[in-house]
């Protein structure tokens, strides 16, 4: 994924007056309770399309993600428009903060809504913001669900039900003749569309909603698995009935301002909430530093398409990848490319992730 920012900086993502701090940024996106439910354009777009790939020609149901436009999507299946709440520090001189970037980057298909009757395991995923003097900032996103406390969102989102349902009875209501067909309309697993919409359904009065929220590290080189524990154990601790051993704020203090860098060449090992995280900086005559394990890149694409791709990259070919699937694997790809360019006397190309 990569944002545009005017923002300064240089070469690996942070300027000679950058202090070495392991993270610049710790920062928190989620619902507005203030600003309410937007709907998010761009995702709705992007959740159209799909579903009009998905779709076969008589325009009936295939899946159950072909729906149509945003508006015939059940309001649980919708997007809304998500926001950075909190940041801290509020701004480093060697790293203004790009709040349109973050903010999208963090939550790239925006806020979803599930029930207690969905599954709700945290996601986490990478990126990378490239300004336009071609230095990166790397961030880590862990994104969960919590329930929401807001009647009045509890009641927007009612309300939202009310009008899908009778904008779906109006649309969807057969006529006589066409009684029998219809009744015959299922998706590919065998749910009609009917209890499709019965499913999908939220009534206030019995379920408890609950709203996607993020908890994000910006930092300046791309240590994966020890940003994504410090995220996982921040969400453990504030998920945990126990309160953790000391307050959640000086955890965050101390990786905002207390955690340096490690040298080139060198390991560095600091105390999160509920154990120690390491992490290592390869040195200058080492590959370049990646936190993915090359392992998976072989198995998402093959043996015979990382070829192709290597093959591609030493000849210096244009190379644009799109992929559906978890960020992180497609993260994956993108650095194994960058590091095996290192090996060439080839300049290294610029990682690009745009939004599903």
């Amino acid at each position: 994924m990569s944002g545009g920012s005017g923002g300064g900086g240089s070469g690996s993502g942070s300027s000679p007056s950058a202090p070495g701090r392991f993270a610049d940024y710790f920062v928190i996106c989620g619902l507005d309770t203030e600003t309410g439910l937007e709907p998010d354009e761009l995702s709705a777009l992007c959740q159209y399309i799909q579903a009009s790939k998905a779709q076969d020609g008589g325009g009936r149901f295939i899946s159950s993600s072909a729906e149509g436009e945003n508006f015939e999507q059940t309001p649980l299946r919708r997007t809304f428009k998500s926001k950075v709440l909190a940041r801290y520090p509020e701004n480093v001189e060697w790293n203004p903060f790009d709040q349109d970037a973050v903010g999208m980057l963090c939550m790239p298909k925006g806020l979803s809504f599930k029930t207690q009757a969905d599954a709700r395991e945290p996601q986490f995923h990478s990126f990378i913001i490239t300004r336009e003097d071609g230095s990166r900032t790397f961030g880590f996103s862990l994104t969960f669900y919590e329930e929401v406390t807001s009647k009045q969102i509890c009641s927007a989102m009612q309300t939202l039900y009310h009008m899908h349902n009778a904008e779906y009875d109006i649309l969807h209501t057969p006529l006589t003749n066409d009684k029998d067909n219809y009744s015959t309309i299922e998706d590919c697993n065998g749910t009609s569309v009917s209890k499709l919409q019965r499913f999908n359904s939220y009534d206030i009065s019995r379920d408890t909603l609950y709203v996607s929220k993020c908890i994000c590290l910006i930092t300046p080189m791309s240590f994966m698995k020890a940003c994504r524990k410090v995220l996982e154990q921040l969400h453990r601790a504030v998920t945990s009935p126990q309160p953790p051993p000391l307050p959640l704020e000086s955890f965050i203090y101390n990786i905002l301002y207390e955690v340096p860098l490690p040298p080139a060449g060198r390991s560095l090992k600091f105390s999160g909430v509920y154990g120690p995280i390491i992490c290592q900086r390869p040195s200058t005559n080492e590959l370049p530093l990646f936190d993915f394990p090359i392992k998976e890149v072989i198995e998402l694409l093959g043996v015979e398409n990382m070829v192709q791709l290597f093959t591609c990259a030493l000849l210096e070919f244009q190379i644009l990848l799109y992929s559906q699937r978890e960020y992180v694997l497609f993260f994956c790809i993108c650095q194994s490319v960058i590091i095996k360019l290192k090996l060439s006397p080839i300049s290294v190309i610029e990682i690009k992730i745009d939004r599903e």
